[in-house]
């Protein structure tokens, strides 16, 4: 972008501001986190608390939908000018390519900002030691549910992981990697690199993959981060913090589990900008931020919306969580909870957090 002319404008740094930053900046093309598009979706599902607002909600994105199924993206139709105006304004009104990636966004939620904001949406796959992506959905693709094929300047294969019952024979394993966007190894520590990349080059990202009848790569599971409870279940955190931060009262969550436990706890960062009215609309309770992350009921309301969600998406009994601690201070990379690609540094929650965790445990009756 930069040898073609564009200029890059970056936001303040806080994420509650971004809003004032997209329609300052106007961007044209605008790499996006899944978590950001949740909340888009959210939002404009959440201003549509009427069952006439919804059903003009849904027949503007049935029309439109069936226009792109035709490769027609535009922003100037009668839909456009009724119903999707206010969303594309507040990503100041000139946004012609979006890319996601990062972490898996729902084929639901992506589909239909597609077509509300009216542009050519991306979803691409790759990590850092194959600089950056390694696959990337195509030009005129309207389908979700996918990361797209591989990008021309690398190969990928899929590897066995028995012990998650993934098997290349059924087109499911590890994602692995190969070709010259991939990285010679970490600086001065060979036993990482040798843990990454295989005797014959290939990159294991940790992810597991499965092929699509199309020729698609779809992300399905974690390999990096999974870890086995006390009955022998594998748990992978990350999709179930996924789903979890569906919901608009939880902005950031840390789910933990080990072998000496038999449940997932979690620690949960509400959504400052939500949490207020919505605990006086749905509890009638009133206070600050702080004051109502430390009552009970809202604790509650929480943890509950949370099991909501994870049974809507499918997650198994031992997948959801049983308790969970409240925190007020957003994970950050100034903090040394996030990465600068921001992920979390579990290893830094898990030590943060041992007290809290240790207390979850001591509450749960089994």
């Amino acid at each position: 972008m930069l040898v073609h002319g564009a200029r890059i404008g970056f936001f303040q740094g806080d994420v509650r501001r971004l809003s004032d930053d997209l329609i300052a900046l106007r961007p044209t093309v605008f790499p996006v986190v899944p978590r950001l598009l949740n909340r888009m979706y959210d939002k404009i599902f959440g201003q549509a608390n009427t069952s006439l607002k919804r059903w003009l909600l849904d027949l503007a994105y049935r029309r439109k939908q069936a226009e792109i199924e035709k490769g027609i993206v535009r922003t100037d139709s009668i839909w456009d000018r009724l119903i999707f105006r206010k969303v594309q304004a507040s990503l100041g009104g000139h946004v012609r390519i979006m890319v996601t990636g990062a972490a898996p966004i729902s084929p639901t939620v992506l589909s239909f900002l597609r077509v509300a904001i009216g542009c050519q949406f991306y979803e691409g796959y790759g990590q850092t030691e194959c600089t950056a992506g390694c696959t990337m959905t195509l030009p005129g693709d309207c389908s979700a549910g996918h990361v797209g094929p591989p990008l021309p300047c690398n190969a990928i294969k899929l590897v066995d992981v028995t012990e998650m019952n993934y098997l290349a024979v059924n087109g499911e394993g590890e994602v692995c990697v190969k070709g010259p966007n991939v990285f010679q190894g970490y600086l001065k520590d060979p036993e990482k690199t040798a843990e990454t990349i295989d005797a014959d080059g290939w990159l294991h990202t940790g992810d597991i993959g499965k092929w699509l009848p199309n020729g698609t790569l779809k992300i399905v599971d974690r390999k990096k981060h999974i870890f086995k409870l006390a009955q022998g279940e594998y748990i992978a955190p990350e999709k179930i913090e996924n789903i979890y931060t569906r919901s608009d009262a939880v902005v950031q969550v840390f789910v933990h589990g080990d072998s000496l436990q038999a449940c997932l706890v979690a620690v949960v960062v509400p959504d400052p900008d939500f949490l207020c009215s919505w605990a006086k609309r749905t509890m009638r309770l009133q206070g600050s931020y702080q004051e109502l992350c430390g009552k009970a009921e809202v604790k509650a309301a929480i943890l509950e919306d949370m099991l909501r969600l994870g049974k809507e998406g499918g997650l198994k009994s031992f997948e959801q969580v049983k308790a969970i601690h409240i925190h007020t201070e957003m994970f950050s990379i100034e903090n040394g909870l996030l990465t600068p690609t921001m992920k979390a540094k579990r290893n830094e929650m898990r030590q943060l957090f041992r007290s809290q965790i240790d207390e979850l445990y001591a509450g749960i009756s089994m």
